[in-house]
């Protein structure tokens, strides 16, 4: 029920458009609701009376079905498109707002959260998942109203035609509620364990397409083609135990449904026969027991939608409640400016608080406009120690500071502001070139995408595309080369301007003319900025001021190239293993 009190936040602002469909589907409903009168009176007042002549019964009875006829043509059209276009609207416009509140969650969530879930399932969640609770919208809110009053009026209108008929109609009232209490139970842990089924399987499909050139390559196909099977099979197995449920639900209530209409026609016909009850009336009611079960059967279906919304919320409110790692305290300040002076002061970190450190006891004091490279065995925890600048994780011990402030003390997105990243693998988004160098100043105008362009050796491979500037890249920038994606990213974050930069392995899997370029348009980049390189290519890095050298979470040794050539230390001994 927790679930369904935070949905209602969410409906709150449109609670009186609801009210106002609820209004005219009564109205809807309401409308048929005259037919057996009108069937009851036909009969009784007009076929059976033998005081009536031929041509007056034919006269009433066109003048009555006439008029019934046209109240209809006149009223429901207009009646019907709006129960439906406001229903519909107001569903859309709620999800509308779950999915925009979710996206701004999925921006605030850790890079420790992203590396534990698969991206499928997260967007399973955000799409599968809210739209099912469209129907607790359209159901839950509007239909089951709907029907709850029209069996109300039904009763109502019954119990002036005969009482004890009525009390008959409704004997079986009892059996609906504790079958809907027994099955459904049961049926809500059913269905949350089948949605989370299909997220499994969305997010299998969602990695394979992602890495089907992996797949060609190695011919996998054969194996892959299981490994889908596989999951699609535990999909079924979940589908096919809901189905199961469901059906067992339907069988006893549709057989409680189907025998209520034979016990009052039982009843009915006893006291036309032994107590005078008119004919016409007796039709009338049993045309009135199917509009009063009729809602009972869609009440029974209505249950089974709810159902799977709620459960379907359970899975959504599941991801909203999943906590932030980066958070901007109540005293943290915008970060208006920064001369780039930073220092790491006795700094530890961990991914997991049950894993050993990546990174143990740093201490590291970085100048204004200082260019210092990090170097080191692959697992030492270089990566990870520029990914603590811009708060992608927190520290676990000691502090990072900028200016001599700790880096907590500022709101994230400030800070974040003042850095600019390029690294191995720069996503690029399935859009324009133009647009994905606006990443880095969305207001940017075309001149200054130009120039930025031109600044990061980009312009000139830009203007060869078939549509220049406009060219679409492709997902993750896959009509690109390694080095057009660099020379992009970069091209972004010279328009972006930032006073401090961090390269990680920006030039490692790129040829020597990509490298040159690249390496060439990084040290104009690197001008007059704080700048942090993590590089394995050693030959990349030795005009750094300083040179950094990470090994097992800890510093060995720090000093420029030659200095650190001529202590016969770590670093010499990695430059020998690459280039003697």
């Amino acid at each position: 029920m927790d679930s369904i009190k935070r949905y209602l936040y969410f409906v709150k602002p449109y609670k009186k458009i609801i009210i106002i469909t609820i209004i005219i589907g009564i109205l809807k409903f309401g409308i048929p609701l005259l037919t057996p009168l009108i069937l009851a009176y036909a009969i009784d007042d007009i076929i059976l009376a033998e005081e009536m002549a031929t041509q007056d019964k034919l006269s009433t009875l066109a003048w009555i079905v006439g008029g019934a006829i046209a109240a209809f043509l006149v009223l429901r059209p207009p009646i019907e498109y709006y129960r439906q276009y406001f229903a519909q609207w107001t569903a859309s416009k709620i999800l509308y707002d779950i999915r925009d509140q979710l996206f701004s969650h999925i921006q605030k969530l850790s890079l420790r959260f992203y590396s534990n879930r698969k991206a499928g399932e997260i967007i399973s969640r955000v799409i599968n998942d809210v739209e099912q609770t469209k129907n607790f919208v359209v159901t839950g809110l509007m239909n089951i109203w709907l029907d709850m009053a029209t069996i109300l009026i039904v009763i109502a209108i019954m119990f002036t035609m005969n009482g004890w008929l009525t009390l008959v109609a409704i004997s079986l009232f009892p059996l609906y509620i504790f079958s809907i209490k027994y099955f459904y139970s049961r049926l809500r842990h059913l269905t949350k364990v089948r949605s989370q089924a299909l997220a499994d399987v969305q997010a299998h499909l969602h990695e394979r397409v992602q890495g089907m050139n992996v797949i060609r390559s190695f011919a996998l196909e054969d194996y892959e083609q299981k490994q889908f099977d596989e999951r699609n099979n535990q999909f079924l197995d979940r589908a096919v135990d809901h189905t199961k449920w469901n059906a067992k639900t339907f069988a006893v209530v549709n057989t409680i449904t189907d025998i209520a209409p034979l016990i009052v026609i039982l009843t009915a016909g006893y006291f036309v026969i032994t107590s005078g009850l008119a004919v016409g009336e007796m039709v009338a009611f049993v045309s009135y027991m199917e509009r009063l079960y009729n809602p009972l059967r869609r009440l029974i279906n209505s249950s089974t939608t709810l159902t799977q919304s709620i459960a379907s919320m359970d899975r959504v409110f599941e991801f909203v409640d999943e906590k932030y790692d980066i958070q901007d305290h109540e005293r943290a300040v915008p970060l208006e400016h920064t001369s780039g002076s930073i220092e790491f002061e006795n700094v530890s970190f961990s991914y997991e608080e049950s894993v050993d450190k990546v990174l143990k006891n740093i201490h590291l004091a970085i100048q204004p406009g200082e260019t210092i490279a990090l170097v080191g065995m692959s697992g030492g925890g270089k990566s990870t120690l520029v990914s603590l600048i811009p708060r992608f994780y927190d520290v676990t011990a000691g502090a990072i500071k900028l200016d001599g402030k700790d880096i907590r003390d500022y709101k994230v997105r400030t800070l974040r502001d003042k850095i600019g990243m390029v690294l191995q693998d720069n996503i690029l988004f399935s859009d324009s070139v133009k647009m994905n160098i606006m990443m880095g100043n969305p207001d940017a105008t075309d001149e200054e995408v130009i120039d930025a362009a031109k600044a990061a050796n980009a312009h000139h491979f830009i203007c060869d595309l078939p549509d220049g500037y406009d060219t679409p890249v492709g997902e993750r920038g896959v009509k690109l080369s390694g080095g057009q994606k660099q020379r992009i990213a970069i091209a972004r974050v010279f328009l972006k301007n930032p006073p401090i930069l961090i390269f990680d392995e920006a030039t490692s899997a790129l040829d020597l003319e990509s490298e040159h370029l690249i390496q060439e348009a990084m040290e104009a980049l690197a001008k007059n900025r704080t700048t942090f390189i993590v590089a394995h290519r050693l030959s990349t890095i030795t005009h750094a001021d300083r040179i950094v050298v990470v090994e097992d979470g800890q510093i060995k040794e720090t000093g420029s190239h030659h200095e650190l050539m001529s202590r016969e230390g770590p670093y010499k001994k990695l430059y020998d293993v690459q280039y003697v």
